[in-house]
C-alpha cells in the first residue's frame, strides 16, 4: 500500500459541495492499494503513519511524529497512486487493487486508524471528492508498505 503524506496546517474533503471531513495541523494521507496488498499489513501502515517523523522539534529538525505533536490525520482513498506510469502518456491501473478489494482494505484501514488515533477524519471510498490542503512546509513524503509472503519472505501476491 502506498501513502502520500503531506504535513498540513489544515485540510478538508468535500463531496457535492458539502464538507465531510476536515482537520487542522497534522497530516493528509492519500492512500492507494495494489493488487498484492494484504490486510495483515494494515497495522504496520498505521504505525508508520503515526510514528513518521515529519514535524519539527525545538531545533527545527523533523524529529517529531503525529503522536508527539498530537496532530490530526485525514485519510483519503486515491487509487491513482497505484498506477503504472512507466510507459506512454496514459497511466495503467493494472497494478491497482480492484475496486471491491480496495474498498475492503480502505474500510479495514479506517477502523484500525480510528481505533489507534481518534483525531482522524476520512474521505469516502469511491466518491468524487474535492480535497483542499494547506501544505505546511511544504513537506510531502511517499511511504510504502509492501506485502510479504510469510512463507517465502518474498514480496508480492500475499493475499489477505
Amino acid at each position: 500500500m502506498i501513502g502520500l503524506i503531506q504535513r498540513t496546517a489544515s485540510a478538508s474533503v468535500s463531496i457535492e459541495g458539502r464538507r465531510v471531513a476536515e482537520i487542522g495541523a497534522g497530516m493528509l494521507v492519500l492512500v492507494g492499494f495494489t493488487r498484492d496488498d494484504a490486510e495483515r499489513c494494515l497495522d504496520r501502515f498505521v504505525e508508520r503513519l503515526l510514528n513518521y517523523r515529519l514535524f519539527p522539534d525545538d531545533a527545527g529538525r523533523m524529529n517529531r511524529s503525529l503522536r508527539d505533536v498530537e496532530g490530526e490525520l485525514l485519510l483519503v482513498p486515491q487509487f491513482t497512486l497505484a498506477a503504472d506510469t512507466n510507459a506512454g502518456n496514459r497511466p495503467s491501473f493494472t497494478p491497482a487493487a480492484p475496486p471491491d478489494r480496495g474498498r475492503i482494505l480502505f474500510e479495514a484501514l479506517h477502523r484500525r486508524l480510528h481505533d489507534a488515533w481518534p483525531a482522524s477524519a476520512f474521505g469516502v471510498f469511491g466518491a468524487d471528492m474535492r480535497v483542499a490542503l494547506v501544505n505546511d512546509g511544504p513537506v510531502t513524503f511517499w511511504v510504502e508498505v509492501v506485502s510479504v509472503d510469510p512463507d517465502s519472505g518474498a514480496a508480492g501476491n500475499a493475499g489477505a
